[in-house]
């Protein structure tokens, strides 16, 4: 009897191991370089200290926070990828391809946006409120990464993921980011009550509208 063979298909997983070990070196050395600041970084969630330290616009251009947003962006099109994977099993999770895609998608997204933002401070007379805010959310936007990269780690060389899992991180991300909301109301609250409609007029254009296109999009590519 001749046995039906089956053709073996092999995933290429060198490419996300590369990537995998290239941005934890980032971290350790930007935690290596910057030990003190790090060391603050890391307790973000469960302190202040370190928003109002580094509260400069110079920070925002530092070696620290361009090293840490190549992680951020990395992390973040990794948590993408395998998100859809888990709706879709059609989509690898090991397609390098799709993972440019994404990656490049979230860098143009994240820089485009931030220089419409410059665009409409400057309009508006805000742009000094509207730096400081930015830099705000970046620090927190690059926390998250942070934070989600031994995640994504784990579960790309992990079957079987539990849909839950997606859901949590995408709900504790929300609530970190609302948390970072909060603390720049706060810190700025002089500011924004001087200037309320439109900082208003900021958050919708700006901050609600970009995320509901990118959440369309996923949606859209896992469709």
């Amino acid at each position: 009897m001749i046995e039906q063979l089956h053709p073996r298909i092999i995933e290429n997983k060198d490419w996300a191991t590369l990537l995998f070990v290239v941005a934890f070196a980032v971290v350790a050395m930007t935690k290596s370089a910057y030990e003190t600041r790090f060391s603050e970084f890391s307790r973000l969630i469960f302190s202040d200290k370190y928003a109002k330290i580094y509260r400069d616009n110079n920070h925002l251009k530092s070696s620290f926070t361009v090293g840490l947003f190549f992680v951020q962006i990395v992390s973040f099109a990794f948590f993408i990828l395998l998100t859809m994977n888990i709706y879709d099993e059609k989509i690898l999770k090991t397609d390098w391809v799709l993972f440019i895609r994404i990656a490049t998608f979230l860098l143009y997204f994240i820089l485009g946006k931030y220089l419409i933002e410059k665009i409409v401070g400057a309009a508006f007379n805000i742009d000094e409120f509207v730096e400081l805010f930015n830099l705000q959310k970046v620090t927190y936007r690059t926390y998250i990464g942070v934070f989600i990269l031994p995640i994504n780690a784990v579960l790309f060389y992990y079957n079987n993921i539990p849909e839950a899992i997606p859901l949590a991180i995408i709900v504790i991300s929300l609530c970190i980011s609302l948390y970072s909301y909060f603390i720049s109301i706060k810190t700025y609250q002089n500011a924004i009550i001087g200037k309320l409609f439109y900082f208003i007029l900021y958050l919708c254009a700006l901050e609600i509208a970009p995320y509901y296109f990118m959440y369309y999009w996923i949606l859209k590519g896992s469709a």
